[in-house]
């Protein structure tokens, strides 16, 4: 086995020629589902690697509470420098499990402080917020729950009265459309997936930047084909980004 029982932490290495082929030579839609799946695997086996090298490397430590066969000289034999590699392992592997922790956190809390933001609105697949600052963003069905409101099965789109002032009307449906295209494919799972990879190996980041671009470019192509106009939807976004860009820096997802 040798060295290559170390291939799992350094083949995401490839993260950057992959997320830059992706990028130019697939579909938007192609693209995120290869980039997403290849962030979630090289991420589980990143982190597989780093508990089997801690286990391997620690097993022959006394008092360790792992079966014998893993001290096997034979096992050791297979990975180079097996104890320090062992324990390296180990505060690498809390360093994973921390990062992905709080990466899940800060998800769930900033999802729950926008589903009480609209606590109290009209049950309805668009919710206008009254707030100069403009901002627009696709917020996901609250999962697990079995109480799903009239045209919410997916979420719901919540825009700033500040952004809609700033659209003409044919903007504002291309604006809507490219939400909903958000929602309909679930881009935020895409997402989560390539956030958790980037903190399990750092090395995946540049998936995660890839990932992010490609998903809006998959809604920015389904919002075309819904209004059939692009110019309309590259106006509609542009505004957005502008004005979100010289207001409190949230934008359009």
């Amino acid at each position: 086995m040798g060295v290559f029982v170390f291939l799992p932490l350094v083949l995401p290495l490839s993260a950057w020629p992959i997320a830059r082929l992706a990028e130019q030579h697939l579909h938007p839609r192609t693209a995120t589902r290869l980039l997403g799946a290849v962030a979630g695997v090289m991420a589980v086996c990143s982190t597989l690697c780093l508990a089997l090298l801690m286990v391997v490397g620690t097993a022959q430590l006394p008092g360790n509470p792992l079966p014998d066969g893993w001290s096997d000289p034979e096992v050791r034999a297979a990975v180079p420098y097996d104890e320090f590699a062992g324990k390296a392992a180990i505060p690498a592997l809390i360093v994973v499990c921390v990062a992905c922790s709080r990466a899940l956190l800060s998800h769930f809390r900033v999802r729950r402080r926008s589903l009480r933001a609209l606590d109290g609105l009209p049950d309805s697949p668009v919710a206008v917020l009254t707030d100069d600052v403009p901002y627009a963003y696709a917020l996901p069905a609250r999962g697990g729950s079995g109480k799903r409101g009239r045209g919410r099965g997916r979420g719901r789109i919540v825009v700033s009265t500040g952004l809609l002032a700033g659209l003409q009307p044919a903007e504002r449906r291309a604006l809507f459309a490219h939400e909903r295209a958000h929602l309909a494919a679930r881009h935020h799972r895409f997402l989560l997936v390539a956030q958790l990879a980037a903190r399990a190996n750092p090395f995946l980041r540049p998936l995660r930047t890839s990932l992010a671009f490609t998903t809006e470019r998959w809604a920015d192509e389904d919002a075309a084909r819904a209004v059939r106009d692009r110019r309309v939807v590259a106006r509609a976004i542009g505004k957005a980004a502008l004005a979100s860009g010289a207001g409190s820096g949230s934008g359009s997802g």
